[in-house]
């Protein structure tokens, strides 16, 4: 985080932080639609089954690495991308519990105290 004396952390562009972050599996969607093929098709042509598929899409299952390379020479989105793009939506809903954030708070407060 970056910190600047006297001004509000929330305020600084490198500091925000989006309250709705894109899944991996929108990116995927759209690109399936795009190439005018169902989500049945497209878990034929990468080895794995439908119901995966649907609930990556849906954003109700992470992207591995593994689905992420067989989607790369699938469509040719970059398997980086949609794994730094899981990765970040999993942070930012971490960050965004509450819950969590209060016991990260308390394991770095107690941290700064060794």
């Amino acid at each position: 985080m970056v910190e600047i004396e006297g001004v509000d952390p929330q305020m600084i562009l490198n500091n925000l932080k989006p309250k709705y972050v894109t899944h991996p599996g929108e990116v995927i969607m759209d690109e399936i639609e795009y190439m005018q093929i169902t989500q049945k098709e497209f878990a034929e042509r990468i080895g794995v089954s439908c119901s995966q598929v649907n609930q990556i899409l849906k954003g109700k299952r992470p992207v591995n690495t593994e689905f992420a390379l067989l989607t790369e020479a699938a469509t040719g989105i970059p398997a980086d991308l949609l794994l730094r793009m899981q990765t970040r939506y999993d942070r930012i809903k971490a960050e965004n519990k509450a819950d969590f954030m209060e016991k990260l708070k308390k394991i770095k407060k107690f941290a700064a105290a060794l």
